[in-house]
């Protein structure tokens, strides 16, 4: 059947399931039941603590079809996911769902688990690189079903897939495990996306190359939710794992396109005391921050807070007086790092706290303004953030589909044509966020503003800035590219779009060769 949105899906989908079609981004308002846990007794002669994958593995209930979990806080640096899963394909276990919050392209080693059949289904927020490849591929047995942040924490909380052994990266640890990501060799700042594993998987193993003496006096996950310790050289490559600055675009089409941006959001009626925010580690994101920045001095404007994955560049706003606090999820440079470890108002949040629709509250709904990208955009303003031009996994929604449903004025930001492709289409590949969320488009060829925001068009009806309709800007880029042949895809479905209620937006199937 066609969803609301005009996409086909069908009711049932082998590897998956039963579909739950998306029928609006407010139409799930019920909620879910949490699912049942239950926690082992640890005595006081429990040794939690292991120096040897192998004999650790010999204490675990591994089996085949088990499900297993990863956080992504390391990044491309990861060293965690790949070496513990060599370690069970040599123990001859098929059938494994892999749920691992990202994978990157230094998880390649799982494309051979994937061909083999070790590896037959995955459960991510994000994919790139050679696994990404492999799953367009169709070499995946089942499905991928790519979520969103907040999603994963309410698949889990749900019980919707029940998580058997959680391995969990953790920078430092003592032996009883109490964990942070913001000391050691390994620090990688927030551990939000673990906290989902931690709380609802039936054995959490944290794995850490830092062990420091008990207690560990810096506690991010504490050590009720912990049952095994395992220490080893290395979790990551530090250089991997963050990058030492963020930085600004230098590119004058991204900086005009920032411009354009802060002049919509100072206009808008968002730019005012209390105001919150989040924007990217793109380059043209940061420059957005930038000039908000410039703007929230010139006018005395002091926020509530900015939330997401935080930068030094918006660890800097805070410590020049513009916000009175951060939510952190992920930290992405040094900077952000150290500002987590040392500063009380730089506050760690779970991914359900930052963006989980099924709970009494999430951040995102806090939100007044959200800075996000684009691949595609088609003229009912539906994003892709997915697939690429080619039609090949190339990301995933990550916090975009929940940061969008939240906010109050959602923004994306995105050169109108680049390498001679359109970022606005008539039907784009794939439908990562639906456009009845996102409110703005700006581009350096002019301002698109979704007409279900009737409140923004008439504000802006004599605006000096560039305003134009999203056909306007289409028929602009087509002028520029020419139209683009329509890709070609076969029968297999590889992976499921799912929003963050558990519904399914879309579908990817396999490109046709």
């Amino acid at each position: 059947m066609k969803n609301i949105l005009g996409r086909e899906i069908p009711d049932f989908i082998d590897g998956y399931g039963e579909v739950t079609h998306y029928e609006g981004y407010l139409k799930k308002r019920d909620g879910e039941i949490k699912r049942n846990h239950t926690f082992k007794v640890a005595t006081p002669e429990t040794n939690k603590l292991f120096y040897d994958l192998n004999s650790l593995l010999d204490q675990l209930p591994l089996k085949d079809g088990m499900k297993i979990s990863f956080h992504h806080h390391l990044r491309n640096g990861d060293y965690v996911l790949n070496f513990v899963m060599e370690e069970i394909a040599k123990r001859g276990y098929k059938d494994i769902t892999l749920m691992a919050s990202s994978i990157f392209p230094c998880h390649k080693p799982l494309v051979e688990y994937i061909e083999n059949k070790v590896i037959t289904q995955i459960y991510a927020g994000y994919i790139s690189g050679p696994v990404a490849q492999a799953i367009s591929d169709g070499k995946l047995e089942k499905p991928a079903v790519m979520h969103t942040h907040g999603g994963r924490a309410r698949i889990m909380e749900s019980g919707e897939v029940e998580i058997d052994i959680a391995f969990v990266a953790a920078p430092t640890s003592d032996e009883y495990g109490n964990i942070n990501g913001v000391d050691g060799k390994s620090a990688c700042g927030a551990l939000g996306y673990a906290h989902s594993d931690v709380e609802n998987a039936n054995i959490v193993v944290a794995i850490t190359d830092n062990l420091v003496e008990f207690p560990n006096t810096t506690i991010e996950i504490n050590q009720t939710l912990i049952d095994y310790v395992l220490v080893v050289d290395a979790i990551g490559d530090p250089k991997g794992i963050v990058s030492g600055t963020t930085q600004i675009t230098k590119n004058p089409i991204g900086l005009k396109i920032a411009g354009l941006a802060a002049k919509f959001i100072e206009q808008s009626g968002y730019l005012k005391d209390g105001m919150s925010f989040q924007t990217g580690a793109g380059g043209i994101s940061l420059a957005v921050a930038a000039e908000i920045k410039n703007l929230m001095k010139s006018k005395n404007i002091i926020g509530s807070f900015a939330s997401g994955g935080i930068t030094g560049y918006i660890v800097d706003m805070y410590k020049e007086g513009l916000f009175k606090a951060l939510f952190d999820v992920q930290c992405f440079d040094l900077n952000a790092i150290k500002s987590a470890k040392e500063n009380p108002n730089h506050i760690k949040m779970s991914a359900s706290m930052y963006a989980n629709v099924n709970n009494k509250g999430a951040i995102v709904n806090k939100l007044d303004v959200v800075i996000l990208g684009a691949t595609e955009m088609d003229t009912n303003f539906n994003v892709n953030v997915t697939t690429g031009s080619d039609g090949v996994i190339m990301g995933g929604s990550g916090g975009h589909s929940d940061t969008a449903a939240g906010s109050k004025l959602c923004i994306i930001v995105s050169q109108l044509v680049n390498a001679r492709i359109s970022v606005v289409k008539d039907r784009i590949t794939t439908i990562t966020t639906p456009g009845e969320t996102v409110d703005v488009l700006v581009t350096e060829r002019g301002i698109a503003i979704n007409p279900l925001r009737k409140d923004l068009v008439e504000r802006f009806k004599n605006s000096k800035l560039p305003i134009k309709t999203i056909e306007e800007l289409k028929e602009i880029a087509e002028n520029m590219t020419g139209k683009e042949e329509p890709l070609e895809f076969e029968d297999k479905i590889v992976a499921l779009v799912q929003y963050r209620d558990g519904s399914i937006l879309d579908v990817i199937k396999q490109i046709k060769r």
